[in-house]
């Protein structure tokens, strides 16, 4: 039972994680980089849910999809601790 009920909470992580790789794998192989960040978004949205969950992590990776933008910033942009 408990090992289902930590199945259940570690699944929205997951699937976002999930995600992330779905498009490292797909559409990011076949289009020009254009990632203005280092970790590209993808990379950090990984590294930001396994740091600090799927609400925390996945509102941290949000966030920074919206900063990659031209008029964004640019350059080394680590997870927060």
């Amino acid at each position: 039972m408990k090992k289902a009920l930590a199945f259940l909470v570690s699944l929205p992580g997951l699937l976002l994680i999930l995600g992330a790789r779905a498009w490292q794998l797909g559409p990011s192989r076949i289009m020009p980089p254009t990632c203005r960040y280092a970790p590209s978004c993808s990379q950090y949205a990984i590294v930001a849910v396994r740091k600090h969950g799927a609400i925390k992590g996945g509102w941290l990776a949000f966030k920074r999809i919206l900063r990659c933008q031209p008029w964004g910033g640019h350059g080394y942009d680590p997870v927060p601790d």
